[in-house]
């Protein structure tokens, strides 16, 4: 069964209280997560804050990363068509030379 989803602005009120010295179990309660969660997310806000719950926003990214790499192989797809038709004008002209 999955969890809830806390976003990133929950998780960093939820640490900040903890900082402030209120109770481990009263947060528990509070917002309804528990401890391994809240020290989870301690840890990961402790290595780097800046990075820490990337969350949805990241999705946005990869997204947009994705529509380019599309965009990248629809150009290459239309690029190997126009060099096919090419080279298959060249092989008929090419035969029409050796039939003279």
């Amino acid at each position: 069964m999955k969890g809830k989803n806390f976003s990133k602005e929950t998780k960093i009120a939820v640490l900040h209280e903890l900082e402030a010295g209120k109770p481990v179990e009263e947060i528990c309660r509070q917002y309804e997560v528990s401890v391994g969660s809240i020290n989870r997310w301690k840890l990961e806000y402790t290595k780097n804050p800046a990075a820490a719950f990337p969350g949805k926003g990241n999705a946005a990214s990869l997204e947009a990363r994705n529509a380019e790499l599309e965009r990248i192989v629809g150009r290459m797809y239309l690029q190997i068509e126009l060099l096919k038709k090419a080279m298959q004008t060249l092989e008929q002209k090419l035969a029409e030379q050796k039939a003279r």
